[in-house]
């Protein structure tokens, strides 16, 4: 299945979600009160699907790794946010290792696209490498036997 539009991406959902999951946990009476912390986790949850966004639409698997991996660095830092709100107070439990489990999916999901690409992009550079030998040896061959 060719993906045409990033909304097909299952990354972009569960990062959607992500950010769903971060506003719903930000807006428990304990965690408001942090206005920063608040607005430091949730612009840091907006980036993930934001960034996965900008990479798809500029048509460019160079780019697209790129903003994959500052994706996948925002993800990291949500749950180092998760980790502090959790040490002081402002998340319960159950909840902070729900939504901590599912930051650490993302970045697995994330970093397996990631080197789908790397790989793919290795792949396609050998190819053209090879394509390349074979039309100079080709040319070789054809001027020699003029």
């Amino acid at each position: 299945m060719k993906i045409t539009k990033v909304e097909d991406f299952q990354i972009w959902k569960s990062s959607i979600e992500l950010s769903k999951t971060v506003y719903r946990i930000t807006g428990n009476e304990n965690f408001k009160k942090d206005y920063d912390l608040v607005r430091q986790i949730r612009r840091a949850a907006n980036s993930v699907s934001s960034n996965i966004s900008e990479g798809f639409e500029r048509n460019n698997n160079n780019e697209f790794i790129r903003t994959l991996r500052i994706a996948k660095g925002s993800a990291g830092e949500v749950k180092n946010q998760l980790e502090i709100a959790f040490s002081v107070g402002y998340l319960p439990n159950e909840e902070y290792i729900s939504t901590k489990k599912e930051v650490e999916i993302l970045i697995k999901q994330i970093g397996k696209l990631i080197s789908y690409l790397c790989a793919k992009r290795k792949q396609y550079i050998l190819s053209q490498k090879t394509r390349s030998t074979r039309q100079t040896r080709s040319t070789r061959q054809t001027r020699s036997t003029r």
